[in-house]
């Protein structure tokens, strides 16, 4: 992982200074995961980092390439913290589908994790890189199914005037 990154903004740092130290340990760990991701990832450029629902939240502001991703934990459930992603996604539904058995998902919304958990920071890594190229990805993925229709409905064409 890269340098450890400072918090700007006064209103997010107090929120981690609120946590408990296993919890907060853990979610600063997250945070510099979420940073280092977006730093390799082509396309996602610099994040921004502020309070989205209370929780410290980190957007692809300039770029608009991905969805926002939260970190928070889980007041409900003592030793808990989590990643959230956008619930009208597909994200949730993809990371389950790649990595079942590998985390624990909270809905269609988050991955759980518990305070003494090892979390697989390779898997973690690719979830986070696809959240934030989210609407980077939908955009090309756009772009070439209107391109495979213009190209059948041209071929369609040709092979009528060819008749």
């Amino acid at each position: 992982m890269a340098k450890h990154r400072d918090i700007e903004k006064p209103e997010v740092a107090a929120i981690f200074e609120s946590y408990p130290q296993d919890i907060k340990s853990k979610l600063m760990f997250l945070r510099q995961l979420i940073f280092d991701v977006a730093s390799r990832t082509d396309g996602v450029g610099e994040l921004e980092e502020t309070l989205k629902w209370g929780q410290p939240s980190y957007l692809t502001t300039r770029t608009r390439s991905g969805s926002l991703v939260r970190i928070d934990q889980i007041k409900s459930q003592e030793g808990k913290y989590a990643m959230f992603f956008h619930c009208q996604t597909t994200l949730v539904d993809t990371f389950k589908e790649m990595y079942r058995g590998q985390f624990e998902f909270g809905g269609n919304r988050s991955i759980i994790f518990g305070a003494k958990d090892r979390v697989p920071v390779d898997e973690l890594s690719h979830c986070i890189s696809m959240a934030l190229t989210y609407h980077l990805n939908k955009r090309q993925n756009n772009r070439s199914s209107t391109s495979k229709h213009i190209t059948r409905r041209s071929t369609g064409r040709a092979k009528a005037a060819r008749r």
